[in-house]
């Protein structure tokens, strides 16, 4: 039997009810195209938010309240409030003699609230810090300047603001010397930072945020005493690893700790915390992927009940055919290939729109100067093709071997 005739019998059928055939190709359709969304999506996030993370450097340490493993993210890390590190924690970091290698070194507490200038109000996130973020964060002041030491420590009600803040609060118009309302009380506005690029994903962009002083957070704004993280800027990349031993037996000595097993700290590097981020996604990325599965499964049931339909339908055409000669196994191949043209469809269907819908977007958070890149693997093509393939041999299977038991003598007498 010629492969070519099934396949043109296949299409004639399928023209003959096109409406009852596009529902059941539309889960197969479904099904890839999301396939081919999910990961492409899911490798241009992961790429946007490492891009964030290894733009910061190289040569940072991170210290987070709360104890976890190297493969773990800390319980700040997943919102749980710790309360453990305080301000002399980041003193002690910042001695050149506990830490030789750490040549910076800056304190945050972060907090939302309202800002408000002249009527225009904006909910917006603030950032405590320390006079040392431009040097650890490797920013940069494009009008004003940055909060001093002595404004740090003495409680100063100054704020530097991020480039989209000071857009969306001034419209435009320069906001230095000028007094804004956080949670009622008044700031005035020192400086403004050069715009570094949008982060996504929940994360505050740098752009997106109003700094303070860390001391003037801590009391005024939050009404705390500890801090939500440390970062620490190490003199070269290679000195890292040493540095993170004595950064944490720094801790241990600040916390009275003796047994490592009991630290209420965690210190992480760029490789860590890529490391974590890169096993978050992925996670994230393989249960949407079950969920697109299942979009395939449905597809598949579908077919099954499309290509059992085709057997009731065409009992006196699959007999007469018995009835010239065609086996058992030729009828078989037919409808399974007739099965497999219809699910090869949907999913090259299926992966045209996934493709096609997976550039609209890069193409629009492009535009929104997101660092969103277009990806697109040849195994994620791949693996939809095959998928979509497998989905009418294994849910055609049934429907086949039901034509193939038709008899030629009952066929012929069907009405």
């Amino acid at each position: 039997m010629h492969i070519l005739s099934p396949i043109k019998i296949s299409y004639r059928y399928l023209m003959a009810a096109k409406f009852r055939s596009f529902l059941t190709i539309l889960g197969i359709i479904i099904g890839v195209a999301s396939v081919i969304i999910i990961m492409a999506m899911g490798r241009s996030a992961q790429a946007l938010i490492l891009d964030q993370v290894t733009g910061i450097g190289s040569n940072l340490l991170g210290v987070l309240p709360g104890a976890s493993d190297e493969k773990s993210p800390p319980p700040a890390a997943m919102g749980i409030a710790v309360t453990t590190l305080k301000y002399g924690d980041l003193q002690a970091l910042r001695n050149g003699r506990n830490v030789p290698e750490v040549i910076d070194a800056a304190g945050y507490v972060i907090g939302t609230a309202t800002a408000v200038y002249n009527g225009t109000s904006l909910s917006a996130s603030f950032e405590g810090t320390t006079a040392s973020y431009i040097n650890v964060e490797n920013a940069a002041v494009a009008t004003g300047r940055f909060f001093t030491k002595d404004e740090e420590m003495d409680m100063s009600r100054v704020a530097v603001l991020g480039e989209n803040e000071a857009k969306d609060l001034f419209l435009g118009a320069s906001p230095l010397g000028k007094v804004i309302k956080i949670k009622e009380e008044n700031f005035t506005v020192i400086g403004v930072l050069k715009k570094r690029g949008s982060s996504g994903f929940g994360v505050t962009s740098q752009d997106d945020a109003i700094f303070v002083p860390l001391r003037t957070a801590q009391k005024i704004l939050l009404g705390i005493d500890h801090l939500g993280f440390i970062r620490l800027k190490v003199s070269d990349a290679k000195f890292v690893p040493q540095a993170k031993a004595e950064v944490a037996t720094t801790l241990r000595e600040q916390h009275h700790i003796t047994d490592p097993t009991n630290d209420d700290f965690s210190v992480r590097d760029m490789a860590s915390a890529i490391e974590i981020i890169t096993q978050i996604t992925d996670v994230l990325r393989y249960f949407l992927l079950v969920i697109g599965a299942i979009s395939l499964l449905v597809g598949g049931v579908g077919i099954m009940n499309i290509m059992l339909l085709a057997v009731s339908q065409r009992i006196r055409e699959v007999g007469l055919r018995k009835a010239v000669g065609a086996r058992d196994a030729d009828v078989q191949v037919q409808f399974l290939i007739e099965s497999v043209f219809i699910s090869g469809l949907g999913g090259i269907i299926g992966i045209l729109i996934g493709i096609a819908f997976s550039f609209l977007v890069a193409t629009i958070m492009q535009y929104l100067q997101y660092t969103w890149p277009f990806i697109i693997s040849w195994q994620s093509v791949a693996a939809a093709t095959a998928v979509s393939v497998g989905i009418g041999i294994v849910f055609g299977i049934y429907p086949a071997r039901k034509a193939a038991e038709i008899s030629p003598m009952e066929a012929l007498r069907y009405e």
